[in-house]
Order: structure tokens, then C-alpha cells, then sequence
């Protein structure tokens, strides 16, 4: 058994991440066997490291096994013993020497297994299957990224007194504060949560809560003594005076809380959490006020994945990631789509990001789950288990789930994850991020406290323009909700240049044209609280082809290993930062086989002074972000350029590139779209589109307002749908779609391109065909 990582008083943490046997065979002796066909792995690991990324295997999907022996002495069975899981991706089983001791089917979140009733002195065989097959009552079901299978985060052995903090409440801490300010310089700071006796005895026990300052120094205290019997509910006020605030970016300060359970005079367990106080209004006309202080959300959304090795991802690349993010000038992280890494959100607390959290209610409702049931047990382990976290300011409840279907059954589903958040935590705000499919006037509008829309104009549909169109819509149709800007952004791979940027070609210039509009759209409207760049980070998504890419979705900001921050990043920096730098944008576009080129810098400097080959040809002085110098002369070969910024103290800030004037274009910098023989657009090329019919339903009858799942069954029914949209049905993408989605609802779906005229003519067929 490995090192003790933290011992506070009778309780130990014990790390578990060495000496497994994994192995992607699935048997079902190993609930009770060693694994014979396996390797040894350290966790937290991950099987879809490579495959999830576009590697050269199959994306594999199945049910794995993971195993480790577990020595356990006599004196640790007189303890209480709990198996803690970071994440078991997406459905995790543990067996203890072959029973079965309780499983997960939430992939993203903690969960905990109380050991003692199968251990046994000496050594104890843990098998855990893990398993990242399609799951129709597991989410999510559908989504634009890889469902990484593996324990890809920590696995620890809690040892623990008879009495202690509750930690089979779904929770992490067993302890949840709440501070909230009543007026004046005064705050009332909650705490409240459950003691647990498993002793035969009852107990009169103590509860101490110190709350310290960043020096050390005790700013409140108080104590309530508790009579503990089996299961013990407590709650306690202290009055803290003027405390420093935490106030985002520039000021993130964080007190700790050390909450005690006494017994006898001896700490028997304990809690040591950071807590911010701050206070988060907001108003549907002027948007977010933080401590009193209007703050527009300069947001970026984050999937936690990372180059070779899937979700199973260190500290250190966490630090790394926020490093990253807050050096472009961000204060605000949306958390996508699920339930994140622990510590990720305690860095956001440390760094004063204010956070979006969220669940993997996503794209499509399950037709197996009608009471939704997974999505409501995933929305309690997320606000519970990072409920202590300061930095969220709001909990997500879905994300474009009406891609497939949206109805009165969609509503109650949203209404009811509402309800849930408030109940659970009343002191924050709930969300949801609807697809641009969704009418402005639509009942998802008034089902949250706040209402984003992910829309892509400029990319997947309309002109880049249309953007501040449709906020404005939103906002007089509904002048009373307040709206976040959920995703916006568009994929370009850093291979890719043009003179001439358009709509899918992937270029990194044209990364850089989509955006600024977007940053001036959201600056410009006071009633938007902000918006989240999508995305942050390429990321893994094993199902796409796209963008010369296989298997990522390239609308980061960053490459997914980090290493290349696209220019784009760099216009975000420009116009967040207060870090001083000047970037000249284009330097991947080295081959140059045009004279006269249009540079590009960005920088929040006010003074630049241009050089080419050492020598100086002009100084600007503005307070522009980004700054074009039009008709630059390029000369045959080599052609060395450099910009010089200088602050107002006099400090040097540089940035050079090298750029070749070549004779001919080079043809690495184009996307060749690959032939797509199966889409839609192909298929009703054939069908005379010029005489569509009025739609008209017949009670009785087939239609396309039906469930694709529906038609299927109806032999005749099928022919049609097969008839129109060939062996789609078949695909296993499109598997989990069909109990809720019609053709009606596909037509809404962009990359589809269903034509409008088609619909009417598919319902004709179908409603000729009796139910």
C-alpha cells in the first residue's frame, strides 16, 4: 500500500493511483480473477488517449477492467474504510473479492464506496469495470466530443472514525458554506452539513468553526455542541466584519475555514476549505454586478482534455491551462459540458475566475430515462460536491438538448433541473445554453434564471454580422431575461492561410475576422452579461473529419497540445490583458507569393515602431487593439520583420517573424475538402423540388412531426425514410437520435442542409401510410 498524502488527526488519505492491471479485454471472471492479459498503469488513465484524438486505431468504446490488491490490516478494519473514484468514464462497477460494492453512471463525477462489509485481513482484490459504450440512460447520449473511457482522475482509500463528517451524501466535503452579506460591513457566514455515528453509542460531540485570514489570524470563530446519535444535521452563524472581498482577476482573496468535529476533547475529523465572500447581482439590462460593480463576462469555455492523454490529465497541465487562459486577459471560464476536475475549480477560486458549471444534459433526452433521473443525480453531485467553490456564479442545466426534440416534455425535464439547482443551492443562479434553432419566443426562455445561446453566424450559418442581429431580437422579445452569449468561435487549423479568408476554409485568418466582431458586439450591448469563446483549447472529438484534422474539433484558440497559441488568441489578449506585449500576426503564413501583404499586429501598447531587415520604416501611435500595415513590400527571399512596442515608462516590448516572398502558391496553406459521398445534400439532389406541396396532416397517419424511431417500425414507413435519407438510420451516431428526433427537427439541424421545399414532400409519402 503506498504513502499516507494527508493525515489530519484519526484520519488518513491514502493514495491508490499505483500498481493497477488494465486491460481492454472484458471478462467477467475479473470481478473475482486477476486479470491475465493485461499491463501495469499508474492512474489516473485513460484508454482513449490516442483513438479519442483522431490516433490511427478505432475510437474504442467498451467495457474495461481495471485492478489492484488492496493490504488491509487488522487495525485498519477496526477503522471505516471508503474507496473514493475521481471519475470512472462513463460507467464505473466496483467489485471487492468478487461482490459487487456499488457503481457510478455519472462519467464526470466523484463517488465514494463504503468498503468494510467485503474487506478481509491481508489482500482484498478491487476490480472495477469501466465502461464507455453508448448508454441510453447515461449522459450524455450525442456530442460534438470524445466520451473518454478510463479512471482518469485520482482513486484514494479514506480511513476514518466511527463518527465523522458525512461522505456518502454524494458530497465532497460533507460541510457547505454559505456567506451572504446583511448589511452594513457586516456578513453572516453559514455553515451547516451532517455528522455520521456508526458506533453503537451516542455521542455529545463539538462542532468548531475558525475562519482565518490569508496571514493566519483567526477573523471569526464559533462552536455548538450536538448530541450525535446515528445520522446528526448542525448549522451555525458566524458574524464576520468587514472582510476583504474576493473581487475576480483583481483581487482574489480567499480565507480558509477549518470546521472541527470534537469528540472527547480530540479532533476525531475535519475540514479545511478556501472561502471568498463576494456578492454577484444580476439585472437584464446592465448585466453582472460583482461586489457592486458592473463586470462584463469575458469568458472562454473549457473542455478538460489534453493531447495524448485523453481526460487523464495532471496538476500540472491544469496550471498550465489556467496559466494560459488568464495570460490572455480572461475573468470568466465556462466549464464544459460536465462535471470538471476538483482542483480546476479551485484554481478558478484562487485566480478569480468566475465560473459556469454544468452537467452533461446535452443535444438529445433519453427515450429509456423519461423521469430524466441521470441528469437530476448528475446536477446533485455536481452542487454538491462543489458547492464550496466561490468562483461559480452559476449552475448549467442544458445545453442545446433541443437538438433532437423540443416539446412540453423538454420544458418540465428543464424546469425540473431548475427547481432541483434552487433547492439545493438557492444562493446561486441556474443556466442553460440553447441551440440557435430555438424561437426567441420559445418557453426554454423563461425556464432559468439566466439564458445563453450558442450560435455560430459567420460559420455554420448566416453572415458574421447576423450575431448583434439576433442578440437584439432576443433582448426586446424578452426584455426581462438576462442573456449570456454561450459559444461562439470557428474552427481553423494553423496549417491553413489565404489572402482572401472565407467561411470553411479553416484558416487562421480567418479565425482572426470572425472574431473582433464578436468582442465589439458584446462590449457594445450593456444588457449582454458577456459571452464564452468556443473554445479555449482544441479538443478531441473522435467522430469529426474535418479541417484537415481527424478527430478534433479546431475551434480553440490553442492546439490541444498547448504548444501553438493561434493568432487569434493574441486579438483576445489585445483586448483583455493589461500585460503589456505586441504580437505580429500571420507568422505561419511564412510563404509568401504575393509583393504587397497586409501585416497584422495586435497589442495593447500605444506606441509601435516597425522595422524591416533592421531598418526602421514607420512609428504609430494609437490605442487601436490591432493595427494593419496595408501594402507592405515584401522582397524575393528572405524578408525580416519586427515591431517594437513601448509603454508609457518607456519599457520595450518586441515581437519579429520571417516571411518568404516565394513565386508560387503554396498549396500546404489550402484546405482540399475531403469527397463526402453520403451527405444529405447528395441524396435529394434527385428529388424535383419545385412543386413542394402545402404541409398537411391526417389524423392517424404517418408523418414527419413522428419519431424517426416510430417510422422504423412501420415497414412502409421505413421505405420512405430510407428513400430520402438512405441507410442514415443505421449509423450508430444517429442510434441514440432516433426515439426523440423527427425529420421535422433534422431539417433544423444545419449541416444537414435539409431544403425546406423537401419537408412537404416527405410528409405527401408519409401520410399516405396508416398507422
Amino acid at each position: 500500500m503506498s504513502a499516507i498524502e494527508k493525515e489530519m488527526n484519526s484520519m488518513q488519505i491514502i493514495d491508490l493511483n499505483a500498481e493497477w492491471v488494465f486491460t481492454l479485454t472484458d471478462d467477467p471472471t475479473y470481478t473475482s480473477e486477476p486479470v491475465t492479459d493485461g499491463e501495469t498503469v499508474t492512474l489516473p488513465h485513460c484508454w482513449n488517449h490516442t483513438d479519442g484524438q483522431g490516433g490511427s486505431q478505432t475510437y474504442y468504446r467498451g467495457q474495461c477492467w481495471y485492478q489492484r490488491q488492496l493490504q488491509v490490516t487488522t487495525e485498519m478494519l477496526d477503522k471505516l474504510l471508503y474507496l473514493e473514484i475521481g471519475a470512472a468514464g462513463n460507467i464505473g462497477k466496483v467489485y471487492v473479492n468478487g461482490q459487487l460494492a456499488g457503481e457510478s453512471r455519472c462519467g464526470y463525477s466523484m463517488f465514494r464506496l463504503f468498503l468494510n462489509p467485503w474487506l478481509i485481513p491481508g489482500d482484498n482484490l478491487i476490480s472495477i469495470a469501466v465502461d464507455n459504450r453508448q448508454n441510453n440512460d447515461v449522459f450524455p447520449l450525442m456530442a460534438d466530443f470524445t466520451f473518454y473511457g478510463g479512471l482518469y482522475r485520482d482513486v484514494k482509500l479514506l480511513v476514518m472514525q466511527d463518527i465523522h463528517f458525512d461522505v456518502e451524501d454524494h458530497s465532497r466535503d460533507g460541510v457547505y458554506l454559505t456567506s451572504r452579506k446583511i448589511g452594513g460591513d457586516a456578513w453572516e457566514l453559514e455553515i451547516c452539513g451532517r455528522v455520521v455515528n456508526k458506533s453503537p453509542q451516542t455521542h455529545t460531540g463539538t462542532i468548531r468553526v475558525q475562519l482565518r485570514d490569508q496571514n493566519g489570524k483567526i477573523a471569526s470563530q464559533s462552536s455548538v455542541e450536538i448530541e450525535i446519535q446515528d445520522t446528526n444535521e448542525f448549522r451555525l452563524i458566524n458574524i464576520v466584519r468587514d472582510p476583504v472581498l474576493w473581487d475576480g482577476i483583481e483581487q482574489p482573496y480567499l480565507y480558509t475555514v477549518d470546521v472541527s468535529l470534537i469528540i472527547n476533547g480530540q479532533v476525531v475529523d475535519q475540514r479545511t476549505i478556501e472561502h471568498g465572500f463576494r456578492t454577484i447581482e444580476i439585472t437584464p439590462d446592465q448585466g453582472l454586478f460583482l461586489n457592486g460593480k458592473p463586470l462584463k463576462l469575458r469568458g472562454v469555455s473549457r473542455h478538460q482534455d489534453y493531447a495524448g492523454m485523453g481526460n487523464a490529465i495532471t496538476k500540472t497541465q491544469l496550471e498550465e491551462d489556467m496559466a494560459i487562459i488568464r495570460e490572455m486577459g480572461a475573468n470568466s471560464i465556462r466549464l464544459a459540458h460536465y462535471q470538471h476536475d476538483d482542483y480546476f475549480y479551485t484554481l478558478c477560486d484562487r485566480q478569480g475566475m468566475l465560473v459556469w458549471a454544468e452537467i452533461p444534459f446535452i443535444t438529445i433526452p433519453s427515450s429509456a430515462d423519461p423521469d430524466n433521473l441521470n441528469a437530476k443525480e448528475q446536477l446533485e453531485r455536481l452542487i454538491k460536491q462543489a458547492y464550496n467553490h466561490c468562483s461559480i456564479f452559476c449552475w448549467g442545466v442544458q445545453n442545446e438538448i433541443t437538438i433532437g426534440v423540443e416539446n412540453e416534455n423538454t420544458y418540465r425535464m428543464v424546469r425540473q433541473l431548475h427547481d432541483m439547482a434552487k433547492e439545493l443551492d438557492p444562493s446561486r443562479y441556474t443556466v442553460q445554453a440553447n441551440v440557435y434553432s430555438v424561437a426567441n419566443g420559445s418557453p426554454l426562455n423563461v425556464l432559468t434564471d439566466l439564458v445563453g445561446y450558442n450560435l455560430y453566424y459567420g460559420w455554420y450559418y448566416g453572415e458574421i454580422e447576423g450575431l448583434g442581429k439576433r442578440l437584439d431580437e432576443l433582448h426586446q422579445l424578452k426584455p426581462h431575461v438576462p442573456l449570456i452569449l454561450s459559444e461562439y468561435g470557428v474552427d481553423a487549423n494553423q496549417q491553413y492561410h489565404s489572402y482572401t479568408p472565407k467561411v470553411k476554409d479553416y484558416t487562421e485568418e480567418y479565425q482572426v475576422k470572425f472574431h473582433p466582431n464578436a468582442i465589439r458586439t458584446l462590449e457594445e450591448r450593456a444588457y449582454m452579461l458577456g459571452g464564452y469563446v468556443w473554445n479555449m483549447f482544441d479538443f478531441g472529438s473522435a467522430t469529426r473529419n474535418e479541417g484537415g484534422i481527424r478527430g478534433q474539433n479546431l475551434k480553440g484558440l490553442v492546439t490541444i497540445d498547448r504548444k501553438i497559441r493561434k493568432d487569434a488568441y493574441y486579438l483576445y489578449k489585445a483586448y483583455w490583458s493589461q500585460e503589456p506585449f505586441v504580437h505580429i500576426a500571420g507568422r505561419r503564413f511564412k510563404n509568401r507569393h504575393e509583393a504587397q501583404n497586409d501585416i497584422l499586429i495586435f497589442t495593447n501598447l500605444r506606441h509601435l515602431a516597425i522595422y524591416k531587415d533592421e531598418i526602421l520604416i514607420k512609428k504609430i501611435e494609437s490605442a487601436n487593439k490591432s493595427e494593419v500595415l496595408r501594402e507592405f513590400t515584401l522582397s524575393p527571399g528572405e524578408n525580416h520583420i519586427k515591431v517594437e512596442g513601448y509603454n508609457e515608462h518607456g519599457s520595450r516590448y518586441t515581437d519579429a517573424v520571417v516571411l518568404h516572398l516565394v513565386q508560387e502558391r503554396e498549396m500546404s496553406y489550402v484546405h482540399v475538402s475531403p469527397e463526402q459521398t453520403n451527405r444529405v445534400t447528395n441524396w435529394f439532389e434527385k428529388f424535383d423540388l419545385s412543386n413542394a406541396p402545402a404541409i398537411e396532416l391526417r389524423e392517424g397517419y404517418y408523418s414527419i412531426f413522428d419519431p424517426i424511431e416510430e417510422l422504423l417500425q412501420n415497414s412502409e414507413a421505413r421505405a420512405v425514410f430510407e428513400k430520402f435519407f438512405g441507410k442514415m438510420a443505421e449509423d450508430p451516431r444517429f442510434a441514440p437520435m432516433r426515439g426523440v428526433m423527427s425529420i421535422e427537427k433534422m431539417s433544423k439541424i444545419s449541416r444537414l442542409n435539409l431544403p425546406k421545399e423537401l419537408l412537404p414532400i416527405i410528409n405527401a409519402e408519409l401520410n399516405r401510410i396508416k398507422k
